[in-house]
């Protein structure tokens, strides 16, 4: 069994308290008794554990997840999965909260990171499009001691922060995969369709996809992105305008998680059935979609496992704890009509 803080008492020959001072940094040790404790450390192989000491001092965590004001679907299953995660959480002594902020602009995000300090928070988990100022942000939450879990979304170049989410370059390259097949290799324009190309999320996936169109499937033409930016009357207007001038477009790519949108800009054109379509994550809608053939393939990630992978991994942080890799490593699922 692994040794517990009387085992260390007893081999470093010093009372109990003398053991809580010395692991905790409490004052009123002696040189010679500290450095007891510390020889008996190495000697019988003790390991502290922040988990006890926290339950035996009633510490509560304090998480935050911080997602876009603006969403459908997919945003709503990501809330419910947050408070789902909340109730479930609360007798570990952990509580969740949430902000929302405008997803398009930088500024104000960085404005309510910038709030969050350490006496209000112990972790954060971040869902927002790459920026300088949500970067620059994020990595001051880190010098203030507060854990940061870039989730579904990263910032380039933050590699004090960890991530969850699917490998978005891989999920881009299977979609690539799948829509190639489908049109048995060309030729044919795709249609990509993204709310930002700001989200870093977005940009992997799109590299990704034309890796694989332009190595496998060169009589493929991955037509330019077109950003939706959340507006339906938007989605109608830019889709409308490429299907109009791009006739032979055989499929569509929706880079984003939500598709409802795109595909009803679609539908004010051309029939989705007779267009190989792909896209983003499982929602009531994209769901019956799939089911009476208006989309071909959704590409999704389990959004309960990522909400609950960002808290343990928070929490393991704070405890000094190594995340269980092979635990927090989200699939990519693909899905068809046949296998729901």
């Amino acid at each position: 069994m692994r040794p517990t803080a009387r085992d260390l008492a007893e081999a470093a020959g010093v009372s109990l308290a003398t053991v809580d001072r010395v692991l905790n940094d409490r004052p009123n040790v002696s040189e010679k008794a500290a450095r007891k404790v510390s020889e008996a450390i190495e000697r019988i192989g003790f390991i502290r554990n922040p988990a006890a000491v926290n339950l035996a001092r009633n510490r509560v965590y304090r998480f935050c997840f911080v997602l876009p004001q603006e969403g459908d679907q997919y945003l709503r299953a990501l809330l419910m999965q947050v408070d789902a995660a909340s109730q479930a959480v609360r007798a570990d002594l952990t509580d969740i909260d949430v902000i929302q902020v405008p997803a398009t602009d930088p500024h104000a995000i960085a404005r309510s990171l910038m709030r969050l300090t350490a006496e209000d928070v112990d972790g954060v988990a971040i869902m927002a499009p790459e920026s300088p100022q949500v970067r620059d942000a994020m990595a001051r939450l880190i010098e203030r001691n507060i854990k940061v879990v870039q989730f579904l979304s990263g910032q380039e170049r933050l590699p004090a922060a960890d991530f969850v989410g699917i490998n978005n370059f891989a999920a881009g390259a299977t979609a690539g995969k799948i829509i190639g097949r489908f049109l048995g290799g060309g030729p044919g324009k795709i249609m990509v369709i993204a709310d930002t190309m700001m989200a870093q999320d977005s940009i992997e996936r799109r590299l990704g996809f034309d890796s694989i169109i332009n190595e496998q499937f060169p009589a493929l033409v991955p037509l330019p992105s077109l950003e939706t930016y959340g507006d339906e009357k938007r989605a109608r207007l830019i889709i409308r305008r490429l299907l109009e001038s791009h006739p032979d477009v055989g499929a569509v790519y929706v880079l984003s998680s939500e598709a409802r949108a795109p595909l009803m800009a679609i539908e004010d054109v051309r029939d989705p059935k007779n267009l190989t379509i792909v896209v983003h994550e499982r929602t009531p809608f994209s769901e019956e979609a799939l089911k009476d053939d208006r989309i071909d393939v959704i590409i999704a990630q389990d959004p309960g496992h990522t909400v609950r992978s960002a808290i343990r991994i928070m929490r393991a942080r704070l405890e000094q704890r190594e995340p269980i890799a092979s635990q927090e490593k989200i699939r990519i699922e693909v899905l068809l009509k046949e296998n729901l």
